[in-house]
């Protein structure tokens, strides 16, 4: 599997276009620097760690002479894969899309600095044979970093509006792993007691994401445990799972897994095994 990660000390090349569907981490070491993200103009000094999904939606960026940064970038679903459904992360990207910047302090920043390193020195290693997986454990690792410190940043959300309830309420609903069987918008939006057209909206005016993104990043991980289970058939799967047929669940597996139930199946088969099929 081909994943996008790319390390940096360039400030200015943060929105190229090439970066466009990662998620972007970014910490500043020195000077400051200012950059407008959802018509938000943000301003960074030293330890600012900014976080923001697909980055080619920031923009006016302007940094001091003195200004440094060190960033890494990897593929958003890549990212997102990492991640079980009931993680800090549901309601952390929530904030962050309204404020992408978290303030660290000096053990943090240095935490963030080696993970970042890590990553770096470790991101060509293509001819480790569990390199994917090994990337993977490296960003969690930064992951969890970055979620300590937001978590302090922001230990309790104050918003009590409308539109912050009606989302807290779908990640609730969300959480109860539901979306094992019902992956229609329409069926949160009459639970929530608004249109879906609604729903859609405040989704990803509120969290920059739409709702069936959600629906999707809870509904993987419950695919991926019932397709662990060697005890159940493809079709048992499909059923358990509500899908109307074998095929429209197997394009669902394509799409969301990068390949179908079966080879998904053998591609967690021990290396020992595959050799002995052949």
């Amino acid at each position: 599997m081909n994943t996008f990660f790319r390390y940096s000390r360039d400030f200015y090349d943060v929105n190229s276009t090439e970066l466009s569907d990662t998620c972007m981490h970014l910490l500043c070491l020195s000077g400051e620097g200012s950059f407008v993200f959802n018509a938000h103009c943000y301003y960074i000094v030293k330890n600012d760690l900014v976080v923001i999904p697909m980055p080619n939606r920031v923009s006016n960026l302007t940094g001091s002479v003195d200004l440094q940064v060190e960033w890494f970038a990897a593929d958003y679903k890549f990212l997102q894969g990492l991640l079980p459904s009931n993680n800090y992360s549901i309601g952390g990207s929530i904030s962050l899309n309204q404020n992408p910047v978290i303030h660290l302090s000096d053990v943090q920043a240095n935490h963030l600095i080696d993970d970042f390193h890590r990553l770096r020195d470790r991101m060509n290693d293509s001819r480790h044979q569990f390199h994917h997986e090994l990337m993977g454990c490296l960003c969690l690792t930064m992951i969890y970093d970055i979620f300590d410190a937001h978590a302090q940043r922001e230990t309790i959300d104050t918003q009590t509006n409308r539109t912050a309830y009606i989302v807290k309420q779908l990640m609730t609903l969300l959480a109860t792993g539901i979306s094992r069987t019902e992956r229609d918008v329409s069926y949160y939006a009459e639970r929530l007691n608004v249109s879906s057209k609604y729903l859609s909206a405040t989704t990803k005016r509120v969290t920059g994401h739409t709702v069936t993104s959600y629906i999707d990043r809870h509904t993987i991980p419950i695919l991926k445990d019932l397709l662990n289970d060697e005890h159940l058939s493809l079709t048992q799967i499909a059923e358990r799972m509500n899908f109307t047929s074998l095929s429209y669940f197997s394009r669902y597996c394509t799409k969301h897994l990068g390949q179908s139930p079966s080879d998904y199946r053998k591609s967690l088969q021990p290396k020992f095994f595959k050799l002995q099929e052949q």
